[in-house]
């Protein structure tokens, strides 16, 4: 049973957007001409060179318009998508829609998006141009709500397009006379911003103000290019970094009458950049360059060491580029993990082609990636499954192009490693984009082999989640054939347990029993107890169903003690919600309950969607037989959400559907279908924090109570507390000392809140604290 959805991927933002790191400075003017075209226009474009700003200004203005689109505002990062073939599913993924059919992705997408007031931001379009144009089109013309922003160097050049020349930010006035101060203006305000960053206590004087202004100038008021350039200021001054920048571009223009233009300008700074860097340093960057995705240090060693970089060199030059701002440090939740801006990893590209090593380079990557896939298929079951689920998602990215690598190479590579990423597969929504790598090796002939086996009962398994039901008997017919002829236990065993699985959602629950027998035994020869595991939890479904109760616990706790022996709590947690569903058809209603409740606890850490909706769904039966019927109701109505967000009701568990339906119809009967309805419609309108609460019935805030949750506050009572002394104006590091708590503690709460609430600044925290405080009559909990 190894269904996992999580809602997250590899770069999780609330509400779809990232929250920002750095102070967004200047362009109120064209956040609102933007504003204003997406009212008129269903599809703007944001064009200009690479370093204008057009990812920022789209991120600004799709934070404006949240309330605008009820149904979301979603980022599309395509900067990382190398092959074009697969834009519908990055879209899918972005937006994360919860779809396990065997239906197009571009069909997924205009379905989920037909009736939706969404906003899609689709960034850095030009390198899959044509099909971003076929796909933005579709989508407009069959989703009649939808807006979509598009940041791109030329315009789609689609007809319900909207055009927007992203402009530099403005540059100091030349009109104002010698002597009188002008207005500071926007480039000047981001250098000043960037150079504090860099040199802590910079400030724009009367002293240096002249010589600030005329770097701006000479960089064309070019955003990335002012970031690249106040690098220096670590060891410069503003003088000295003026006269460089002269030099610089006077070498560029030489021969030539006419000004530098903005391409050449920012090529100029990137070939600055490339110049302070030391030897080693632009040796690194250059190999970096073959990285999809963000990056870790231990792939970086991994990957890029030897020829030259020792391995215990490769930290010191990491911090050498992150200083030099050519790799970009992020902090997520399983780790820090480096990115290089598109623009300077295609410039480290061209050295990596020019170098000559770029078809090493390229093995290594492939093969790191190979191996990183391998290495975590054999340790899934066990107490490292959450941390190697979550590596493998935020990985994406660079799995995807490993595996182009492989394919390109040889079928029976790429085989090989999709096979190895099932769970992936499964865990991250990728299940149409499994399948096809699966059935693009499967397409080509590699001989009878043992690789081929394990290919088709995992390709049999993802058509089985998809619902491709025909598809599946002919894959895992296929793999039986292959693993009786070369007498593989594992291949056989897997069979056996997908063909029950189709045995259980085609009513025939006898053949079913026999099909989870046979694979238990096939896992014990072989000395699997992952398989093991997932036989006998669907061996004590079937029982259930069958009314042998006696067998249907047997076999739950069997599989539950070898998860114990493993140290392993997700397949643990399906056991137990098997466990809990027999021991509510024998009325224990106290302890179903609690096993329900348990796994709940398990699949909402793991963002595991199927799994939370299953346990709820029992939750739900449990109730309706307490006779708790508003309760009921409102489980209802939460489910409604969980399965219309994954796309079909009690998926995988397609035999459990009658007691749902039973479970409704008893319930309906007894409110009325007035009070049902609204028992559904309170349910369906919680919060997930809300929903958590209630189904574990642990004391929620109940309206009335306090200022927090009589206006639905998201924040919990610590994090209230934080957003109080936030809006005293106290820095993290204060706040650490105040509360006597880590200041990474404080950090993690700050973007907590930002991400509850939905904002981008702590400027939006303080107005926000100030409203609460008006609606209770209460002063903020740091007030306290």
């Amino acid at each position: 049973m190894t269904i996992v959805t999580p809602r997250t991927s590899a770069q999780t933002y609330a509400s779809g957007l990232p929250a920002e790191v750095t102070s967004f400075i200047g362009r109120q003017h064209e956040v609102a001409t933007v504003k204003r075209l997406l009212s008129d226009a269903r599809m703007v474009t944001l064009t200009g060179p690479g370093g204008v700003g057009k990812t920022r200004l789209a991120l600004r203005v799709a934070a404006h318009l949240r309330r605008a689109f009820p149904d979301g505002v979603w980022l599309v990062e395509l900067a990382e998508l190398d092959n074009p073939a697969l834009l519908p599913q990055a879209v899918v993924a972005a937006l994360k829609i919860q779809d396990h059919s065997a239906q197009p992705p571009m069909q997924v997408l205009t379905e989920h998006l037909r009736e939706q007031r969404t906003l899609v931001v689709l960034d850095n379009c030009e390198h899959v141009l044509d099909e971003s144009a076929v796909m933005a089109q579709t989508l407009l013309c069959s989703a009649p709500e939808l807006r979509i922003l598009a940041t791109s160097r030329q315009p789609l050049g689609i007809t319900s397009e909207q055009m927007f020349a992203v402009p530099t930010l403005p540059l100091p006035s030349r009109e104002f006379p010698h002597g009188t101060p002008s207005p500071m203006a926007d480039a000047v305000r981001l250098f000043a911003d960037r150079a504090a960053a860099v040199r802590p206590g910079f400030t724009v004087t009367d002293e240096n103000r002249d010589i600030v202004e005329r770097i701006c100038r000479r960089l064309d008021g070019l955003p990335l290019g002012i970031e690249l350039a106040v690098v220096p200021l670590r060891a410069l001054s503003v003088h000295q970094l003026l006269d460089r920048l002269d030099d610089l571009f006077r070498l560029l223009s030489a021969g030539s009458s006419t000004t530098a233009s903005r391409h050449r300008t920012l090529r100029a700074l990137i070939d600055w950049s490339h110049g302070l860097c030391t030897e080693l340093e632009r040796l690194l960057w250059a190999r970096l360059s073959v990285f999809t995705g963000s990056l870790d240090l231990e792939a970086a060693e991994a990957v890029c060491a030897g020829d030259g970089i020792a391995r215990d060199e490769i930290i010191d030059l990491v911090i050498g580029l992150v200083e030099k701002s050519v790799l970009i440090r992020e902090d997520h939740r399983y780790g820090v993990r480096y990115r290089l801006l598109d623009t300077i990893r295609q410039y480290g590209r061209e050295r990596l082609v020019a170098s000559g090593q770029e078809e090493e380079l390229k093995r290594r990557y492939r093969d790191y990636y190979r191996q990183l896939s391998h290495e975590a298929q054999a340790q899934l079951f066990g107490p490292a499954q959450v941390k190697l689920l979550t590596r493998l998602r935020v990985e994406h990215p660079n799995l995807r192009t490993a595996l182009e690598y492989c394919h390109a190479e040889h079928a029976g590579l790429c085989l090989d490693m999709a096979s190895d990423l099932l769970y992936h597969w499964i865990t991250s929504s990728h299940l149409s984009e499994g399948r096809n790598w699966l059935e693009q090796g499967l397409a080509h002939p590699i001989g009878r082999s043992e690789v081929r086996a394990r290919a088709l009962w995992a390709c049999g398994r993802l058509a089985i989640i998809q619902g491709d039901e025909a598809s599946a008997i002919g894959l895992l017919a296929e793999s039986r054939t292959l693993g009786e002829k070369l007498r593989l236990e594992p291949v056989l065993g897997y069979v056996a347990l997908y063909s029950g699985m189709v045995a259980m959602h085609q009513g025939d629950t006898a053949s079913a029993v026999r099909s989870f027998e046979e694979a238990v035994t096939h896992h014990r020869a072989g000395g699997d107890p992952a398989g093991e595991v997932q036989a006998l939890t669907w061996l004590s479904l079937a029982h259930s169903f069958l009314g042998d109760s006696e067998r249907a616990v047997a076999a739950a706790e069997e599989s539950i003690a070898i998860c114990d022996a493993h140290g392993e709590s997700w397949h643990r947690a399906y056991t137990m919600t098997t466990l809990g569903i027999e021991l509510w058809r024998q009325g224990d209603t106290r302890r179903g309950t609690a096993l329900e409740q348990e796994s709940l606890r398990v699949f909402h850490a793991l963002d595991d969607l199927v799994g939370v909706g299953v346990t709820i769904e029992v939750l739900a039966w449990i109730a309706a037989s307490q006779e708790e019927y508003a309760r009921t109701g409102e489980l209802l109505g939460i489910l409604r959400n969980v399965w219309e967000a994954i796309g079909a009701p009690l998926l995988g568990f397609g035999h459990l559907i009658r007691y749902h339906d039973e479970c409704e119809i008893r319930t309906r009967r007894v409110l009325g279908e007035q009070a049902f309805r609204t028992a559904v419609k309170r349910g369906a309108r919680r919060s997930p924090g809300e929903v958590l609460a209630y189904a574990l019935m642990e004391e929620a805030p109940s309206p009335g109570r306090s200022g927090e949750a009589s206006h639905g506050s998201p924040l919990t009572p610590r994090e209230m507390e934080i957003a109080g002394l936030i809006a005293r104006g106290m820095k993290n590091k204060e706040i650490a000392a105040a509360l006597v708590i880590a200041q990474r503690t404080v950090e993690g709460h700050a973007e907590h809140i930002l991400r509850k609430l939905g904002f981008t600044s702590r400027t939006q925290i303080v107005g926000w604290v100030a409203e609460q405080a008006r609606l209770t009559g209460e002063g903020p909990r740091g007030d306290e």
